[in-house]
């Protein structure tokens, strides 16, 4: 099993290279390959062929590089091994055209692999196009290339964009969002509404954030978590109809026989009313933090008062002999 993320580099390129040929890493660099340049020179190089396009009338590119990270599974695979598929998942998504330099990193419980390719190609001189799709193509063909060789592939699933660390987390059930994600399901099940999700969760001991999409923080959590990063079942609209598909109309419409607004509903509208203006107010205990366009209901705020809420001849070099570049 190989989990990939890709990464921008704009102008830290000859130390990312240094980095990831750190031959305590490496094995002495013995586990380090180039394509279409020298590792030791590749930050050079990749400048070269940036300037000659430049020179046939592209324009100045601001991403001067991509940094692909492939992990495997601990104990699965060797280092050479990780570092031949490294080799063909670097030749089938670069397709002979952009230089790269990939290391094999040995340091970690889990053998992983780092390519640096040039974000310009050195055949058409054009700049290498990323989209969503990219990454997602990338990932497939990194899959192909685990089952070919015998490795395990991460199943389908919702859990999209993962980087190693919060796979495996995920697998133990200790990440942010995979707790997040039990909660939800468990109060999705008990809520009587939309508003009383909303309440579950901060009794669970979420604070939430609204705004263009809903957030949770876990006590102990740095950064609020948007319930949508975590699959399509968790949007707020899909939170929502869960709930709804388990409610009896009745009760709907007797909440709206009676005249009350659901609590989410005055929250979103900016009510003028002082309980709804103090719902954007964050306990004192935090440090103030003022967001445009945002609320934030503490998990600390008591129930009954507030509203819930990329052909040169292929040469993979010694560490330090530059191929001839035509």
């Amino acid at each position: 099993m190989a989990v990939t993320k890709i990464k921008a580099i704009r102008g830290t390129l000859s130390k990312a290279i240094a980095y990831i040929l750190n031959p305590e890493k490496t094995d002495e660099k013995l586990l380090v390959s180039s394509y279409g340049c020298a590792s030791e020179t590749a930050a050079r190089e990749f400048e070269w062929t940036r300037k000659i396009a430049e020179q046939k009338g592209m324009n100045p590119v601001r991403i001067i590089a991509r940094h692909v990270i492939q992990s495997f599974e601990i104990g699965e695979v060797t280092p050479e091994l990780a570092h031949e598929i490294g080799k063909q998942f670097a030749d089938e998504i670069l397709g002979g055209k952009y230089e790269y330099v990939l290391t094999t990193h040995i340091d970690k419980d889990h053998v992983h692999n780092h390519l640096i390719f040039n974000a310009v190609d050195f055949v058409d001189y054009h700049a290498y196009k990323s989209y969503k799709r990219i990454y997602y193509d990338m990932r497939e063909v990194s899959d192909r290339l685990c089952k070919e060789n015998g490795l395990s592939v991460i199943p389908p699933s919702q859990n999209k964009g993962m980087d190693y660390k919060e796979y495996t987390e995920a697998k133990r059930g200790t990440s942010w969002k995979q707790k997040l994600k039990q909660t939800i399901d468990r109060l999705v099940i008990t809520a009587k509404d939309y508003d009383d999700f909303l309440r579950l969760m901060q009794e669970a001991g979420y604070e939430i954030k609204t705004g263009k999409y809903i957030s949770f923080r876990a006590e102990g959590q740095e950064r609020f978590t948007r319930s949508k990063t975590i699959g399509e079942n968790y949007t707020e609209e899909r939170i929502k109809e869960r709930i709804a598909g388990r409610t009896p109309r009745r009760s709907q419409r007797q909440i709206a026989s009676k005249g009350i607004s659901p609590l989410s509903e005055i929250f979103r509208s900016g009510s003028g009313s002082s309980t709804a203006k103090a719902m954007s107010i964050k306990p004192s205990s935090r440090s103030s933090r003022k967001r445009r366009g945002h609320s934030i209901i503490s998990r600390k705020t008591t129930c009954s008062n507030t509203p819930i809420l990329r052909r040169r001849s292929r040469t993979f070099t010694a560490p330090m002999t530059a191929p001839a570049r035509n």
